[in-house]
């Protein structure tokens, strides 16, 4: 079976996984609870007054560098500028690529994001650790992305002629943005070409669609879950309502490719396919633990394949531990990222907001995967050179392959229990 997806196969190195829909987004596309109740924790409401950049020497010698560059810095530099870059410091300084300070624009862009509301290319990229480049992960069918010609495996060297190398991801996505309408110029390294390409792109409102369905052969359906967003729910809902109407005997999960996102999204999500019991736990600091639990009353009642990859990271790590852990569905493909750490967005109170990593998660078994991933039940490497010769796709053709044997052999193709 031929399908067209994004080439993968562990060739995506980065540890950070963005859609570029014309804002900065996570700095590492991470689990969190947004926002509510939750923003209560220190400084959420006010600043303190205590503590190092109010430190009198820290001080005196951050108003010493203010007026050093003000005075010698070739350019004139906007004082918002300067105090964003002193509390993007501060978060950096954790050296935690998945803690990130927002302003209140990137906070509300990030919010219309998730709720499905973006303007930009139709490109989900990671940060490719090995050259320090943005690298497509998967360029979105019918998008501008893809109309212009990127292709996945991508790298982007240059935006609008200035180098990239080096910038967080952030810092990359927030100059592909842009208003509708507009243009962006994206020079990359493609591999086999011996120079760079160059592509002008036109930015334009695009629908945030994060799952993939369609049935095929044999009462077998397909989903495939990209991200795990707010609107992901509802898409996820509607995907496998439709294939149980259409006489589905078999489900093939995709997780491939998918860097996570909310921990309430993925929770609701496992909430339709686990029997009853853990879902994940967490931990922090302090060793307050935290249960996500399940039902059991919308448990999955066919045969499971879950396809996985070394890009499906954090919430798309959940849902398969759990899945595994449980016993109800077979795990095909490569060993997952290993991002078993949960991020939190806490808003302060000029609107802007810092997301920190506040605890890490634990499978149903007590498993911490953080560092070291999940292994599939069946190991297969993506051939990506078959895929680019014809589109065959050798992880989904292995994931069927097993989905029809249990359908063929329900007895021993069936839902074990721990």
């Amino acid at each position: 079976m031929n399908r067209r997806r994004y080439f993968a196969g562990g060739m995506i190195t980065g540890i950070a996984v963005v859609l570029l829909i014309g804002f900065g987004y996570f700095a590492g596309r991470t689990i969190y609870r947004a926002f509510a109740a939750q923003n209560a924790a220190a400084g959420a409401e006010g600043y303190s007054t205590d503590g190092t950049v109010t430190d009198g020497a820290t001080a005196e010698k951050l108003g010493v560098l203010e007026d050093v560059i003000r005075q010698y810095y070739l350019e004139d530099v906007e004082e918002e500028t300067l105090r964003d870059g002193l509390y993007r410091g501060l978060v950096e300084a954790l050296q935690d690529p998945y803690s990130v300070y927002y302003t209140a624009a990137e906070l509300e862009e990030l919010q219309d994001k998730t709720e499905g509301i973006y303007y930009g290319i139709g490109a989900r990229v990671s940060l490719d650790t090995n050259t320090g480049l943005a690298r497509i992960v998967r360029v979105i069918p019918d998008t501008p992305a893809q109309e212009a010609g990127l292709m996945d495996g991508d790298l982007i060297y240059q935006v609008d002629g200035i180098s990239v190398q080096g910038m967080d991801l952030n810092s990359i996505v927030a100059k592909v943005k842009g208003d509708e309408g507009t243009t962006v110029r994206l020079t990359v390294v493609r591999e086999g070409e011996t120079d760079y390409l160059e592509f002008d792109v036109t930015r334009r409102r695009l629908n945030n669609e994060t799952v993939e369905y369609e049935m095929l052969e044999d009462g077998i359906g397909y989903i495939q879950i990209q991200e795990f967003d707010d609107v992901t729910l509802d898409q996820f809902a509607d995907a496998l309502a439709t294939c149980k109407g259409s006489g589905m005997q078999g489900l093939l999960l995709d997780l491939r490719g998918n860097p996570g996102g909310n921990l309430s999204t993925v929770c609701d999500i496992a909430r339709m396919i686990l029997p009853k019991g853990r879902i994940v736990y967490t931990e922090d600091k302090y060793g307050k633990r935290e249960e996500y639990t399940c039902d059991g009353t919308r448990e999955l009642n066919c045969p499971l394949v879950v396809l996985v990859d070394g890009d499906s990271a954090s919430a798309s790590e959940i849902l398969a531990g759990a899945i595994k852990d449980y016993g109800i569905g077979t795990l095909v493909g490569t060993t997952t990222f290993g991002k078993g750490i949960v991020q939190r967005i806490i808003q302060l109170s000029d609107g802007s907001a810092v997301k920190l990593t506040v605890s890490s998660y634990f499978t149903p078994n007590g498993n911490n995967i953080h560092g070291i991933g999940i292994e599939p039940d069946v190991e297969v490497p993506f051939d990506g050179d078959a895929y680019q010769e014809d589109g065959t796709d050798n992880q989904l053709e292995r994931g069927l392959e097993i989905l029809k044997e249990k359908l063929a052999d329900p007895v021993s193709g069936g839902m074990a229990r721990r």
